[in-house]
């Protein structure tokens, strides 16, 4: 059924939470195998230096400074094309990606240059760009209601943690079946397995979700033929309407909290490997198993972090998360710093309870705090096109998403970059340009040790500054939601005192710009009704 035929909003079923949750395995699971993997894959089997895995891995992402607006944009405004309403404006997205998605398993093929790996990873980051952005609008657009959103956001990170749990866990039994031989093939295998899952995945989606009806007014708005003039202003309306979304005080603080929570894990994602490798002196499948138990930990705090985010608020949630999860970082320093003196590895496979609690203890308490800190960004996300729509009366569900993947993917670009710079510079060598040696110098192991440390911490510091002065919850949101509809038939003046602070706090515009009333929204496309 297509958007075009959609008479009326529709309920939300069951099937349709976890239909369109499943996305995340694509969304979480790719970047489960990619931030836990790849890394040490590069360094590891492929004899690239730190700085050249860490480039691989940065690079493709400031590409998305341009690719991740413009998706979101053009999913925004094919909606009043022909393929729009015959396919979906989103959907038609998806579709294309479904027989290109097994193209995961190629990075995983070893023996290439540089330049190999860095092309294939390009090319997948695209197709992964292209499913996300009109992924993530479509759960706006399905519901208004909170709580139902809310029960979105958490089918998409629990699901997201499911993928990751078993993309954590899937080197081990793949070294298992061939005979406990940690190789490179281990990863190809990998590769190839989430590649078909990703392509069902989005077929899933497809037939599970819908988007937003068309009004009887949109549907009056005939189908606009291609015109060179509308082309050629494409990518001046997109920045504008890019740039647009940072003035919406709500979006700007989201931000900060989204790179709190993310950014320290892109760092911690990428030097724990390494560090188990070198402080715990542990293979490919000591990896696995700890990466496992961590996500495991973090699918439990989903679990616990979707009904306690509508209780206390996502904001409060979110600092008790950050506190789990520091205190886990320091966990692992102090084993960093009390580990054997000869860097043996007695202290970390012994099998008393003691022991087994040093070492793994840690691992659960980062993965209570990381579990909520990937949920609550994202269950606000769904509601900040609610507050958009109070400043600029239209639905620009698309650009958001845009927005946030793109700051999302620079900001990961640079973490990663200089993450892989920092272990180089600690002088970090690859065991297989070493001749398989796994012991590294002093130096290089307290370099992993501290930026594991340091580095998510010092990041986790923006996001708490911003949690103090966010005010989106369960209540304001019900506020907001009255106060549209109040817009909506021509107010200029809010119903309440109370409820116009509300709004003004979240918005950061005075009520009386509010519904367009301002030139913060771009003009519509195709004469787009406000």
């Amino acid at each position: 059924m297509t958007t075009s035929s959609q008479s009326a909003p529709r309920v939300p079923r069951w099937w349709n939470y976890w239909g369109w949750g499943s996305g995340d395995v694509l969304g979480a699971g790719a970047q489960a195998v990619i931030t836990g993997w790849l890394f040490y894959f590069f360094t590891t089997f492929c004899g690239l230096t730190a700085v050249e895995a860490g480039l691989i891995l940065g690079l493709p992402r400031l590409l998305e400074a341009i690719t991740c607006p413009l998706i979101g944009y053009l999913s925004d405004n094919l909606r009043h094309t022909r393929i729009g309403r015959r396919i979906g404006r989103r959907k038609v997205f998806l579709l294309i990606t479904i027989p290109l998605l097994p193209s995961f398993a190629l990075i995983f093929v070893t023996g290439q240059t540089f330049l190999y790996y860095l092309a294939v990873f390009v090319f997948f980051e695209l197709l992964y760009t292209m499913f996300l952005i009109p992924w993530e609008t479509l759960a706006a657009e399905m519901t208004k209601d909170y709580k139902q959103k809310a029960r979105f956001a958490g089918a998409r990170i629990l699901v997201g943690q499911g993928s990751a749990i078993v993309a954590s866990y899937l080197p081990t039994v793949i070294i298992n079946a061939v005979g406990g031989r940690d190789s490179a093939q281990t990863f190809f295998i990998m590769g190839g397995i989430f590649g078909v899952m990703f392509s069902l995945t989005v077929l899933v989606v497809v037939c599970l979700s819908w988007e937003r009806p068309y009004t009887a007014e949109e549907r009056a708005v005939r189908s606009a033929p291609f015109s060179l003039k509308a082309a050629l202003l494409i990518p001046a309306r997109m920045f504008r309407d890019l740039f647009s979304t940072l003035r919406i005080r709500a979006f700007r603080q989201h931000l900060s909290i989204y790179l709190g929570g993310y950014i320290s894990q892109d760092i911690f994602n990428t030097a724990f490997p390494i560090f188990v490798a070198t402080v715990m002196m542990g293979a490919t499948v000591m990896i696995s198993q700890m990466m496992t138990l961590m996500y495991a930990a973090q699918l439990v705090s989903v679990m616990v972090a979707i009904n306690l985010v509508i209780r206390i608020g996502p904001a409060a949630a979110y600092r008790i998360a950050i506190a789990f999860f520091g205190a886990a970082l320091l966990w692992l320093l102090a084993i960093y710093l009390t580990r054997p003196a000869a860097g043996g590895s007695a202290a970390f496979v012994a099998t008393d309870p003691a022991s087994v609690v040093w070492v793994m203890g840690p691992i659960i308490l980062a993965g209570l705090g990381r579990g909520t800190l990937n949920f609550v960004p994202w269950s606000v996300y769904n509601y900040l096109p609610d507050v958009d729509e109070a400043v600029t009366g239209q639905r620009r569900e698309g650009i958001f998403a845009g927005v946030m993947t793109l700051v999302r993917k620079v900001a990961q670009s640079g973490a990663i970059i200089i993450t892989g710079w920092i272990i180089d510079l600690g002088g970090y060598v690859s065991p297989k340009t070493a001749g398989g040696a796994l012991v590294q110098s002093p130096q290089a192991v307290a370099t992993v040790a501290w930026l594991l440390v340091l580095g998510p911490a010092v990041v986790m510091l923006l996001g708490l500054a911003a949690s103090w002065r966010f005010r989106l919850n369960a209540r304001t949101h019900e506020v907001l939601m009255a106060e549209i509809e109040h817009l909506r038939v021509g107010a200029t003046a809010p119903s309440s005192r109370a409820a116009g602070e509300v709004v003004e706090d979240l918005t950061g515009w005075p009520y009386a710009r509010l519904w367009g009333r301002n030139t913060l929204g771009a003009r519509p496309l195709h004469g787009e009704p406000r």
